[in-house]
């Protein structure tokens, strides 16, 4: 229960919420509704959150925009990351089954190993690496291809029925299998081989195989599928970055996992390159709705990371699940501004 001086703290600032400098919409956004995905990294050592300024952030009262826009305007000092690249992602439905045919959807490797590098040096924070042991030294782990070919003792969790879908449930972290007889999987990310991911739309649109302009999520699965499968499989293992999954007990409403290891939060969760952005903190966007092409601003909370996603100001926005989240996920690629919010000494 909040102490009463975090909610007379909370009141107060009510009173005075300053719009920070260089932030256009600030007034305009429901900024209550990032309360929610913060207090989650208050509750995670990663976040490494001041404890009492989660505690005044615990104290606000739920829905109240003003006493949000008072707590993030007083309480963080914005710091323009620049301008960069803002792609989407969404959790996956497809369709899969318990026993072959179909394509292997693997879990975590019992000889795969993960190295935080900033544990070995400061210089090296937000970077990993990922192989393993052989003879006494970390060897890189095999890579997609070999992968499939069966260099991982990773085990089998489930069969997915479409190749191109397991490739795209790979590539977002994590997604909603629906068997046969109807009942729901969920898988969550639960390592990487550490290879370095190779965007597949990139390559189509250097071969000429689709216009640059018109790559995205559906034009490449409509590649994958036309090609035959030969072409396609060749195509996916020139990406050598593979993932593994694990299986979660969740409520339908409740999203993915992140990196940050809080279920994501549609619309307010961003995944980021933490080597520049601490997981944690909130991040002003300022884009364009890529279907819409409205202006889109708001208030995201770092919660995520991608194989993609490297750079100061490159990010990926988290739209949910279902046909609209896939719709918006799947052709956003769009110019973004980033202002990170870190906490005013």
């Amino acid at each position: 229960m909040p102490s009463l001086l975090a909610v007379a703290m909370a009141l107060l600032l009510a009173g005075c919420a300053p719009e920070p400098r260089g932030l256009p919409g600030w007034g305009e956004d429901r900024l209550s509704e990032a309360i929610p995905p913060f207090l989650a990294g208050c509750r995670r050592p990663e976040a490494a959150l001041p404890e009492a300024l989660c505690a005044e952030a615990a104290a606000l009262p739920p829905g109240d925009d003003a006493a949000a826009r008072a707590f993030f305007g007083n309480r963080f000092t914005p710091r323009r990351a620049g301008e960069g690249l803002m792609t989407g992602y969404y959790e996956p439905e497809l369709r899969g089954r318990l026993t072959p045919p179909g394509t292997p959807l693997l879990g975590r490797p019992e000889d795969l190993v993960e190295v935080d590098l900033s544990r070995f040096s400061p210089d090296l924070r937000g970077r990993r690496v990922a192989g393993r042991v052989v003879e006494g030294r970390l060897e890189p782990y095999p890579d997609r291809a070999a992968i499939e070919a069966g260099a991982s003792p990773a085990p089998i969790l489930l069969w997915a029925e479409d190749a191109a879908e397991a490739f795209f449930l790979q590539i977002q972290g994590s997604g909603r299998v629906v068997l046969p007889d109807g009942s729901v999987r969920r898988l969550g990310y639960a390592a990487a081989n550490g290879r370095a991911y190779v965007p597949i739309g990139r390559l189509l649109a250097e071969r000429g195989e689709i216009p640059r302009e018109q790559v995205s999520m559906p034009s490449i699965l409509s590649w994958l599928r036309t090609a035959g499968p030969d072409r396609a499989r060749a195509l996916m293992q020139e990406n050598p970055s593979y993932v593994f999954f694990r299986e979660r007990q969740a409520a339908a409403s409740e999203g993915p996992v992140g990196s940050l290891g809080v279920p994501l939060t549609p619309l307010r969760s961003l995944a980021v390159d933490r080597a520049h952005i601490p997981l944690g903190l909130p991040v002003w966007i300022e884009t364009r709705h890529p279907v819409t092409g409205a202006p889109l601003r708001r208030l995201m909370i770092a919660q995520d990371t991608g194989g993609a996603i490297k750079g100061e100001a490159r990010a990926d926005f988290f739209w949910g699940w279902g046909a609209e989240a896939r719709q918006a996920a799947g052709v956003m690629k769009e110019p973004a501004t980033l202002t990170v919010l870190s906490a005013t000494p």
